[in-house]
Formats: C-alpha cells, structure tokens, sequence
C-alpha cells in the first residue's frame, strides 16, 4: 500500500493516487479547488472525491463516516466495500480494507485505538485493525441491514442496532451478551449508549422511549409520550455529552428536547418552514460548556445542516446547500470538525473554527493603543482620535451600533516582554488585565475560554490517554476512604486525575495534598479530564515552584518568602504569630495546599483564580500575604492554636475584592530583594504533544519513599499470604477436628450398636436354648410312640400297613414342620416344593393311568367288535372257539393270581427293609451328616431331577414298547384276517394254529400284569422318595441339635 498526503490548501488541484495490493484497480483522491466565495471557502478544510482510473472513470460514492476517539482521524467506506483512514493531524489517508460489499453503518471509536467495527450489507459486522489491516472478529446474528453502531465510553460494549433488533456485543470477546427482540409492528429506530454512563436509550417507531441499566439490563425509566398538540413520529435522536438533554425530530419542523434527569418535555423548537422533514441530529461538542452542548445541529431535507442554539432558539450557521446537498453528517469528539458525505457521494471536512469564528469572535475591548504614525504618513488620510486627559475618549457609533474602531497591530520587532504578553487564539494578556483590573473578574460566559488561552494548554489527547490508559494509581486506590465524595461521578474523575499526575511524575504518588490542591479543578472541569489535566499540570509547573524541594516537609523556603513579605508589610501581625507560637505552616500553608478552595466560596474562588491565571505566579504568594493582613484584626485576637486552625481552615467574613486589591498593592510596593518575583521564574506552558519532565524534587527520598512503600507493600504482601495460609491451615484443622468428631461418633454408635446387638444375640441364644429343650422332650416322646407303633404295626395286617404308614408320615411332619417354622423357613419351603412335586407326579400318574384304561377300553371295544364279526362269519367252529378261550382265561387267571401272590410277598419284604433301614439310619447318620443339610437338600434336588427324568424317559420308551408292540399286534390280526381267508380245507389246520395262538395269547396277560408291576413300581418310587424326604429332616433335625448344643460346650 502505497500512501500519499493531502495538503489543506484550496489553491492548485493535486491528485494522489492510493495504490492497493489488488491486481488493476487503484482508488484516486482529489482536493478539489473550491469555487464559491472567499468567506465560505475557507470553512471546508478539504473535499474528497473518490473516483475508479479505469479507461471510463466513475465516481465511487462514499456512504458512511466515523471519528476517532480523538478526532484527528477519520474512516470512510464507499459502496464497493473500501475502507479508507484519513489523518487530518498527519496529513496523510490510507486504504485499510476491501470488504468487497456496501457498509452500511461505522465505529472507530473502541478501547483498542487502531480497530474500527463496520456493518456490512450482508448483516454481518466485521472487526478490522487499521495497523496490521487485518480481520480481528467476525460477528454474526442480524438478520436485516444494521444501521447504527453505538459504542460505550469505555469502549468495551458495542450496541447494532437493526429494524428487527438491537444486539450487545462484548468487544473484548466479540461475544453476543444480550439480543433486543420486539413485536414486527412496533420496529426499532435507534438504541444506543448514553454519553459517559451505563444507561442505554431504546427509541421505538411508536414514540416509546425506555432506558436501561447497562450492566443488569433492568428498566430504569420510561418517556412519557409527547403532547398531541405537537406529536412527531421520531426519526432521529442527538444526546448532549453530560447525558442530560435529548434531543428528537422526524417528519416535521419540530423538535422536541427533553431533560432525561426530569423525565419530561421541557422545549418544543419549531424550524424554519424550508424544513419540512428533519434527516439527522447532532450536537457541537465544545471543550468550555463542561458537555452541556448548546449547539445542535440540524440536517433537513432539503440537504442544508443548520446549527441553532437550544436556548436562544438562534439560528448560528449552515453549512451545505440546495446544488450541493449533505447526505449524512459526523462531528468529531473535540467540536474541531465536520465530516459531510455529500449527496455526489464526495466528502468534505469543514473547520468548526472557521464556522464558528464570528460567534466567538470576543468583544472590542474597551481601552484602545493609539500609536504615532510615521512622520512620511502623518499627513495621508486616517482615523483621528481626541484624547483628553483623565479618561479615553471612545469613538463614535454607526447607524448599525457598532464601534468603528482599528485595532493597531504589535511591532513585529518587538523585545520579549511583548511576545510574552501575547496568548494563542488571538488574545492579548496585557489586555486582558486591563479588562480584569477593570471589572475584577472576567465574564462567566468567556472565562472558561480565556483560561486556556492564559494557561496555553495544549491539549495533549494522544499523551493524555495513555495516562489515563495506565489505570488507577496504586497510592488512589483507596482514595474513597480518606475523601469521602457524594458523588460518585466527581470520585472518578478525581481518581483518574490524581493517577494521572502520579503517571506523570512519581513523587506525586505521595504528595498528601494533591487531592486537595486538585479537587477545585476537578470539580469545575469534571465533565473534560484532559483540560483539568492540564490545568492542573500548568499550576504545579509554575504556581507550585520549588514547593518540592524539601520533600516531604512543607516548602520552607516557599513560606520563607512569605514570612519575609509579611514580616515587612504587618511586622505586628507577624510577632503576633509569633509570640503565640503560630508558624507559616499553619498561616499560610494550608491557603496553599488547598489554593484557598476551603476558606473562599466557588465565586469568590473563580474570581481570585481570574487573577492569580492572569499575574506572575508570585501573585499566589502575595495572595496568602495579602488574606493574612486583610484578617489581621480577628487574628490579633486570637491567641488559642485551635483558633488559629479553625481561622484558616473555614471561610470567614472577607471581601475577596479588597484582598485582590491589596495583592496588587503588595505586588507593587514590596522590595526587590524579597519579593517572590525575583525567585520564581516566569510563566511557562505545557509543550505540544507530549508533556514536560517533571523532577523538580530531592529524587532520592522519592525513590527511598517508594523503595520503602514497595517493600512495606510486599511485607504486606507476604503477611497476608502467611495469614491466608494460616487461616487455610486453621480451616482444615477445624475441618480435621470435625471429621474426627463425627468418626468418633460414629464409633461409639457402632460400639453402642454392637453390644445392643450382643445382647439381642444373647436373648436368641436363651430362647433358642429353651426351644432345643423342649424340642427334645418331644423328640424323646416321638421316639417312644414311634417304638411303639413299630411294635404294633409287626402284629397288624398286611392292608393295615399303609394306614400305619401314612400316620407316620403326619406325625413326622407335624413335627419337622413345627421345627422348621421356629429356625428356616427355606426348608420348610423345599419341603413345600417336593410335596408339590409328588402332587404333579400322582396327577401325572393318574392322567396316565387313565389314559391307559382309555385306551384299554378302546382296544377292548374293537376287539368286541371283531370277535362278533369272527363269530358271525365262523358259526360252525364257535363251540370249538369258546372252548379255547375258556382254556385261556382261566390261564391268564392262574398266572395274575401268581403275580399278585408275588408281587405281595415282594412288597413286604420291601417294607421290612424300608423300616429296617430306617430305623438303622436314623441311629447312626443322625451326628454324621448335620453339617452337610443344604448340600443334600440340593443334592437330591438334582437326584429327584435326576429321577424325574429317568421317570420320564421311562414313559417315553414304555410308550414307544407299546407303541411297538400295537403294531406287532396290528400286524398279527393282519395275518389272521389273512388266515381266515384260506380255504375250507385247511380249516383243521388253522384250528390247531388257532390253538397255538391261544397259547400264545395266554402270554398277553402278562403284558397286563407288567402294567400292574409298573403300577407297583411307581408306588415303590414314591415311596422310596418319601423315606429320602424322612431321612433328610432327621439330618436337619440332629444338625440343629448340635448347633444348639455347641454353645453350651464353648461356655463349660
């Protein structure tokens, strides 16, 4: 990038060209030679056209403007996207950007001096850094054109603002903090910060206003809506920079101003016909109206800015006109300039100076300088003035009253005193102290303004920032403390103020009196830091000479001189003092240090500071002089130190105009040789652009002093981290002794729970003790019936043994039942389970058997069937027949009587042993398997399991026999159908088959008798399970009986 300066002379046209790294287009601007009147061309410092150097140039419009914080530098953005920096104190411009996209709104004035925000067409806003010319942050979350960009004071917060919504942005994090949402009726106009707050205004296209609290975003108030006699739907809005005056237009000639602090309409101004439709608002910042901005500019439809002044309602200036009207306007920070964007899309800066030049020109000054004329022009024609003796005579009037006088310019070659008599801005300082001899005090109006002209203040912004940008003083920060202040407000701008002199030079860090030598200027130039600044710097500088040399002690010498003076002009006064023991540390050092601000009042204050701004700065000294022998009657009379105290520390009853006059009377008569003016040096500005070294001071008991609070500060330091360890020390010691506490209850309830729960053991043991006890008597008792049912059931019959058996078996569970209901009641649940078990296995036993008798009877009934078919058709062997199976029913009769005979036999001989076993395994496993009780009882568990399934696989192939064997039989009647067939004549041989086959078929039968032998088998099964069930509540019986046993042994 290529970057080229423009010159603010309006002669010859110059062109400079702004090269950009892109491949062919380069961006052109011109200062053009302005053609209108001398008066009105001196105004615009410069006019940018921006145009393409294609073959075919083309003007490209500008379409947004933005200032600086400081106001020496503006950005500008075109409708192709160009981003241009112009430096109006370097001379110079730049392009920073190509966004390749129309930017639709600006902001250059954030916490980082080189970043500027911009809104783009495509919603979105964009952070560039002008230095680096780089993308700082991209942000996102409009969904319509931004048109404003509001940013803090700060410079931390950002409001944009669109049609739809209004977004807070955190610009250290480019974060969204909050999003405005509101119904599409109602629609936004314009939110934004006001100046130096946290409140931000919202203005609705319904003419609601609201302000909120920045930081919780709660509604603090709400306008009142205006007056139908004068409603306006607003379309703009301008804030003065103290925040107090609003001020609001739209489609009409009206605007309304309201007080933000009454909350009401307090002005309504009605603009000239021409306007008929008000296009933007914005006030003329001035350094001297402490941001109460009398000026407002208004820009109408017709392209003209008029500036009116609110309280006069006067019409002061414009700028623009009908051929070349204003589309958009920017005034920079400080009031010096005013950026246009022109209705042809070029820019121009006016001078706000040159704007203003004859509102602010001063008033002719009363007493005029009438020099002699050289003798070659004594006689050429000229103004004649009469001078008479005693006053001067004043020239006549004109018809338009006003005085016709020629004000005579200074000998260029004049000695030094002259030059130091003259002030910038045009002022002359012997001048002045006529005017101020004269009437004692300059105006109210103007006296802000012949301060900085007196002072010469340079107003440093770029020094002074980074001051202010350094932070809060250390030796500040807990300035609330000693000087408790109402206002939070002036508590700031005090604290800044101090920092920034601490900033500056370091043995202001520990003056103890430079809040109280500052709190005047900062109370009256609050609402401008930089010139309280300065004016505060330029009193120290020159007012304030040698007062550092005996630091920290008070300024001996300083006080000498005024000993010495007063001790010539009021000798009395002075032994007075000194015969009650009264120094000047304490008549004339506390006027010092506090520069008369607590025994004056506000207006007898600005007007002693007309003088002492206006005189060398020995006419300080001369003041505390002058207010001691003015006083000298109430003082001759004191002879208490308190008095003398509360004298020069309250205000008193003192004309200020007879203590000036008196100044000026020692000024005159005080001898050469004592006089303050011979040691003090003369009055010396503050220099442009960065401020003077300040060192007039012993350096080395500042440095001592700031060696000695650094190492104060980190003893301090280390203390409060030993103590911070301390106390964390304490706190887990405490947190210990707590935990230790709780464990030790914990502790002793569990020991408490322990021996409850002992004893509970013990009750069981007792108890259990007792039921083992009567549980034996009884088992006692069960064993002799049980012996002597055994005895009785040896003499009973043989059908008597199963009703013996099964009142046993109630005896046995009655008793295994009660056992196990008062120790486990899992066991009695198992027992449960395989009683279940043999309730299914007798279902199924009965299911099956008749199934079987079913289809017994099914066979039987086919066989009916067939046998009457046989005898039908075989009338003639039916006797024969008959006969064979006689023979073989009465066989099958012998052999099932057999069988039963046997099958009797059998089971008694089962039963014996069953009871002989039993009787047997109750008398030696009783002791042996007590340990083994859930291990049998899932032992046979799986046994029954076992046999279920062997049962059952038993079925299965007993079936598939049957099976079988009704095939074998369905293949023999097969056969015999087919030996009935043969022929008569082998009948004889088929009979005596026939009688083979009776043979045979006696053997069936036994087929019968094998079902009954399953019959009896089963029976055997569940009759061998019912022993196991017996013998396994015998062993759970002795196992209990030894573990009650057991503890009686442990405790003999």
């Amino acid at each position: 990038m290529q970057v080229k300066h423009f010159h603010t002379q309006a002669c010859p046209t110059e062109t400079f060209l702004s090269k950009s790294p892109g491949p062919c287009k380069e961006a052109q601007a011109r200062l053009l030679n302005d053609e209108r009147p001398r008066g009105q061309r001196h105004r615009i410092i410069v006019n940018i056209i921006h145009s393409s150097s294609d073959y075919l140039p083309k003007v490209l419009r500008f379409l947004n403007v933005a200032f600086d914080s400081s106001g020496d530098c503006l950005i500008a953005g075109d409708h192709q996207g160009n981003i241009y920096v112009f430096d109006l104190y370097g001379n110079r411009f730049n392009l920073v950007q190509r966004t390749a996209q129309a930017c639709t709104a600006l902001a250059f004035n954030l916490r980082r001096k080189s970043e500027f925000l911009v809104a783009l067409a495509d919603y979105s806003i964009k952070c560039f850094d002008s230095v680096t010319k780089e993308l700082v942050s991209w942000m996102r979350g409009h969904e319509s054109s931004v048109f404003s960009i509001s940013v803090h004071a700060s410079g931390r917060y950002a409001i944009t603002t669109s049609s739809d919504t209004a977004q807070l942005w955190d610009l250290d994090t480019f974060q969204r903090k909050r999003k405005l949402n509101i119904l599409q009726s109602v629609g936004i106009q314009k939110v934004f910060f006001l100046p130096l707050s946290n409140t931000i205004l919202s203005c609705f296209k319904d003419n609601s206003i609201f302000a909120w609290e920045c930081d919780t975003l709660s509604c603090k108030y709400q306008l009142p809506a205006p007056p139908e006699s004068s409603s306006v739907l607003y379309k703009v809005f301008a804030v003065t920079r103290d925040g107090r005056i609003l001020a609001a237009g739209g489609k009409s000639n009206h605007l309304h101003l309201w007080c933000l602090e009454a909350k009401q309409l307090f002005r309504i101004i009605q603009m000239p016909t021409k306007v008929r439709a008000i296009r933007h608002l914005e006030f003329l910042p001035d350094s001297f109206d402490a941001g109460s901005n009398q000026v407002l500019g208004v820009l109408s439809q017709d392209g003209i800015m008029r500036f009116v002044n609110i309280q006069t309602c006067k019409l002061l200036f414009e700028i623009g006109s009908l051929d070349e009207g204003i589309s958009s306007s920017v005034i920079s920070p400080h009031g010096r300039y005013i950026a246009s964007i022109m209705e042809n899309g070029s820019l121009n800066i006016y001078s706000v100076q040159a704007l203003t030049q004859e509102i602010n020109k001063p008033p002719p000054p009363l007493v005029k300088v009438i020099e002699d004329l050289p003798k070659s022009k004594l006689n050429s024609g000229g103004l004649k003035m009469k001078v008479t003796s005693g006053r001067v005579q004043r020239p006549a009037k004109s018809r338009e009253n006003k005085i016709q006088a020629r004000i005579l310019k200074q000998d260029l070659t004049g000695n030094f005193e002259n030059k130091e008599n003259e002030v910038s801005d045009g002022l002359n300082k012997k001048r002045l102290q006529i005017l101020l001899k004269g009437y004692g005090e300059y105006p109210t109006k103007y006296r802000m303004f012949i301060w900085r002209s007196l002072l010469q203040l340079p107003e440093n912004h770029t020094a002074f920032s980074s001051l202010v940008d350094k932070g809060v003083h250390v030796a500040f920060l807990n300035l609330q403390k000693k000087y408790p202040i109402k206002s939070r407000k002036l508590l700031r701008v005090l604290q800044r103020t101090l920092s920034a002199l601490a900033h500056w030079s370091a043995i202001f860090s520990d003056t103890p009196y430079l809040p109280l030598l500052a709190f005047p200027f900062v109370k009256l130039f609050q609402n401008n830091q930089l010139i309280c600044f300065e004016v505060v710097a330029t009193l120290i500088i020159n007012w304030c000479q040698h007062w550092f040399e005996y630091f920290p002690n008070p300024p001996i010498n300083i006080l000498s001189m005024i000993e010495n003076v007063l001790a010539f002009h009021d000798r009395e006064l002075l032994q007075h003092f000194i015969d009650h023991d009264i120094t000047s540390q304490l008549y004339a050092w506390p006027l010092l240090e506090t520069v008369f601000s607590e025994v004056l009042t506000r207006e007898e204050w600005l007007k002693l500071f007309d003088n002492i701004f206006s005189n060398h700065p020995s006419f300080l000294l001369m003041t505390v002089v002058a207010y001691n022998t003015c006083s000298r009657a109430p003082l001759l009379n004191c002879s208490l130190r308190d008095d003398f105290e509360y004298f020069f520390h309250h205000r008193n009853n003192l004309d200020i105009s007879v203590v000036i006059r008196e100044v000026y009377h020692l000024m005159d008569t005080t001898p050469t040789d004592i006089h303050p003016n011979g040691k003090l040096d003369a009055f010396v500005a503050l220099t442009k652009g960065q401020y003077p070294v300040f060192n007039q001071y012993p350096k080395f008991i500042v440095d001592y002093q700031t060696q000695e609070r650094e190492r104060i500060r980190n003893d301090e330091l280390d203390f409060l981290r030993e103590r911070q360890m301390v106390e964390d020390m304490q706190a887990e010691v405490d947190q210990q002794r707590v935990e230790d506490e709780a464990w030790y209850q914990k502790q002793e309830l569990l020991r408490k729970a322990e021996e409850t729960r002992r004893e509970m053991l013990l009750q069981e043991e007792e108890k259990m003790v007792q039921q083992r006890q009567r549980l034996a008597s009884v088992k006692r008792e069960l064993r002799a019936k049980e012996m002597h049912l055994q005895d009785a059931t040896r003499r009973r019959f043989l059908k008597l043994q199963q009703d013996q058996h099964e009142m046993e078996l109630r005896r046995l569970n009655d008793e295994i039942e009660r056992k196990v209901h008062m120790r486990d009641q899992e066991i009695a649940t198992t027992a449960k389970d395989l009683e279940m078990r043999h309730l299914e296995l007798e279902s199924q036993k009965r299911l099956y058997e008749k199934n079987l008798i079913r289809n017994q009877e099914a066979v039987a009934k086919e066989m009916r069937e067939d046998a009457d078919t046989y005898r039908r058709k075989v009338d003639l062997e039916e006797h024969m027949f008959h006969k064979l199976i006689e023979a073989g029913q009465t066989q099958n009769q012998k052999t099932q009587k057999l069988i039963e005979e046997n099958l009797a036999e059998a089971e008694q001989a089962c039963l014996n042993a069953d009871w002989r076993i039993q009787a047997l395994h109750k008398q030696r496993c009783d002791d042996l398997q007590r340990n083994a009780c859930y291990q049998e009882v899932a032992k046979l568990l799986r046994e029954n399991r076992r046999k279920e399934t062997e049962v059952l696989n038993a079925m299965v192939g007993e079936g598939a026999k049957k099976w079988e064997e009704a095939k074998e039989k369905d293949f023999h009647l097969k056969s015999e159908k087919k030996a009935s067939a043969l022929s008569d004549a082998s009948r004889k041989w088929f009979l005596e088959k026939e009688l083979d086959d009776a043979l045979e078929h006696a053997e069936h039968p036994y087929n019968t008798v094998s079902l009954n032998r399953r019959r009896v088998q089963w029976d055997t099964m569940e009759q061998d399970l019912m022993e196991r069930v017996r013998n396994l509540r015998q062993r759970l019986t002795a196992q209990a009986r030894n573990r009650c046993r057991t503890p009686h042994l442990l405790a003999t």
